[in-house]
């Protein structure tokens, strides 16, 4: 009776054995699968954006408000859809020649007295991972290399990002050793990284000026990027300046305070490389990862820097272009108020990025 006993006992304790095991191995199994699926997720995001203008009470006058706004377009990183445009004045929709960036105009007249108004840019996107497999080229090889005219300009002087002096002598001393492109950029990502500090305390920043950004050595995401971008062509490397914004990471819904900005660099046989060195300064387990790609967090409304608007405004080039632009009497106007906000939809469509021609 006793053996019986201990015979059940250790047949019960197996058969307890068996079934936590089973439960474990579910629940793993489950785990992994929520895991991979994230994953999965990570490399696309799909959401409704808003962009709303606020213009204030207008006394009549005989030269029109003129309005711009940025509107992002698809390519290979991103698709946009339902693109709609609410507003009580008409618009038009443009383009500048230099960098190819759309945008909403509006010509207000202003015969009267005019109350306030408001206009409002709604569109769903998918954006897409830009990862770059920079250890095969051939991999991305596909990519057309630039037009004589885009390698000049993204080879040029910016009016704040120059590429002789003290950018072009940092340049120099920092990519020393190095004899390809690649080696070139790296060096300059981890200068810019590692000599930069996140910091919008204080005046000066934002304004993407590389002077500046070297010398006081903080700043914000244009000034990480201009510092970049002057050392890069100075080293006769392409680099091309791009700004939308940020898509918070653990929010699926919400007002976004700001934009984000970015840049690339040009390899032959590989194509435009995306850095973000000021995410890369904030998050350094990312460090490695935003050399060569940009995750799918963000939207990208326009490139380049020294922008001539279309119709061209009255006053000097636009340093870059992500919020409204205004001229009242021939001036700009900066009494327009803005807001945005984001929300995730569903599980991403499937990618076309096949279809899409490469920026």
């Amino acid at each position: 009776m006793r053996k019986f006993k201990r015979f059940a006992g250790i047949l019960g304790a197996l058969l307890i054995l068996m079934f936590a095991w089973k439960g474990f191995s579910a629940g793993t199994s489950s785990a992994n699968s929520i895991l991979a699926a994230q994953i999965v997720d990570s490399s696309q995001r799909r959401f409704e954006f808003s962009y709303q203008v606020h213009v204030p009470a207008l006394p009549s006058s005989s030269s029109p408000l003129r309005i711009w706004i940025p509107v992002p377009t698809s390519d290979s990183w991103q698709t946009i859809t339902n693109l709609s445009i609410e507003s009580p004045i008409a618009h038009r929709i443009t383009k500048e020649n230099q960098f190819g960036n759309s945008m909403a105009y509006f010509d207000v007249k202003l015969d009267h007295a005019k109350p306030a108004f408001d206009f409002a840019v709604h569109f769903t996107a998918v954006r897409r991972e830009h990862c770059v497999d920079l250890s095969n080229a051939d991999a991305a090889a596909s990519s057309p290399a630039p037009s004589g005219v885009e390698f000049a300009r993204f080879l040029q002087p910016d009016h704040l990002v120059p590429i002789d002096g003290v950018i072009g002598e940092l340049s120099k001393e920092h990519t020393e050793g190095a004899t390809t492109p690649e080696e070139k950029a790296r060096k300059i990502y981890e200068y810019v990284v590692a000599t930069m500090r996140y910091d919008k305390s204080g005046t000066g920043w934002g304004h993407g000026d590389a002077i500046w950004a070297c010398t006081a050595k903080r700043g914000n995401c244009t000034d990480f990027h201009s510092l970049f971008d002057g050392m890069a062509r100075a080293a006769g490397i392409p680099a091309r300046f791009e700004i939308g914004f940020p898509l918070p990471i653990g929010k699926s819904q919400g007002e976004i305070p700001g934009y984000h900005c970015w840049t690339e660099f040009y390899l032959n046989g590989v194509g435009w490389v995306p850095i973000d060195a000021s995410e890369a300064w904030k998050n350094p387990a990312k460090h490695d990862y935003l050399f060569g790609a940009n995750d799918a967090n963000r939207i990208q409304f326009s490139m380049g820097r020294d922008i001539r608007l279309n119709p061209p405004q009255q006053s000097d080039r636009l340093n870059y272009f992500v919020y409204p632009y205004a001229e009242f009497d021939g001036k700009p106007f900066d009494q327009l108020q803005s807001h945005f906000a984001f929300q995730d939809l569903s599980a991403p469509e499937p990618s076309a990025a096949s279809t899409n021609s490469s920026k």
